[in-house]
């Protein structure tokens, strides 16, 4: 654990809070689970026990020190049930988010920028690999023309779910013709919540295939400018 510790410290890390974190992790981590990114607040006054956030290859890991830092509160949340993160820099430290799939979204903020950016980073990857390994799994080898119509039609009632957003077959994707044609608020008038809300609604148009990860990345870009 302590080889681990090495590879966090470069990013403006606290030793001692990676120490006391990872030194409590050891008994908490499952078989063949490893930490991948730990990062610690760092608020403008002195936070003698900061909150801290640990991403590994299974799960995300909420650490929240109590007791004058003799004990620590965890709360974890598996990769299965996260939809989405987010990033949103501010000028003292980012706040780093995260959506589930029962619409909860989990905020950490004060994390130095870099760090930020790295779990970020990190979330990004193990949502696309989860992404990966359920479409391998999921794959068709074979489909007879009743079990295609049967798939043909399943999809549809799929697509659905989100015909006020956008046409099931956009001619092509331009940013602006999503928010004119659903007659939605502009960008600038909606909410936090709702600006979280609008990004969970792109996401399940790319993970259905209604968009493409260009087209999803330009929307996520716009909606992040308002936040």
């Amino acid at each position: 654990m302590r080889d681990q510790i090495k590879k966090f410290l470069n990013e403006d890390q606290d030793p001692k809070a990676i120490e006391k974190i990872t030194s409590k992790l050891q008994d908490l981590l499952m078989k063949n689970e490893e930490v991948g990114y730990i990062g610690v607040q760092k608020k403008p006054a002195i936070t003698v026990f900061p909150d801290s956030i640990v991403l590994t290859n299974k799960r995300i890991i909420l650490c929240k020190p109590k007791n004058l830092g003799l004990s620590m509160d965890f709360v974890d949340y598996d990769w299965e049930d996260v939809t989405a993160s987010f990033v949103k820099e501010n000028l003292l430290g980012s706040e780093f988010s995260f959506s589930t799939k029962t619409e909860l979204t989990i905020s950490i903020d004060y994390i130095p920028k870099t760090q930020a950016r790295k779990l970020y980073t990190f979330a990004k990857e193990q949502m696309d690999n989860l992404k990966n390994i359920t479409y391998t799994v999921n794959s068709p080898v074979e489909i007879e023309d009743e079990t295609a119509t049967d798939v043909e039609e399943m999809e549809t009632e799929e697509v659905t779910h989100f015909a006020e957003i956008v046409s099931a077959n956009p001619p092509e994707f331009h940013t602006n013709e999503i928010h004119t044609t659903t007659k939605e608020r502009p960008l600038s008038e909606l909410s936090q919540d709702e600006l979280f809300e609008k990004l969970q609604n792109y996401k399940k148009l790319l993970d259905n295939g209604l968009i493409l990860q260009g087209e999803y990345d330009a929307l996520k870009k716009e909606v992040l400018s308002y936040m």
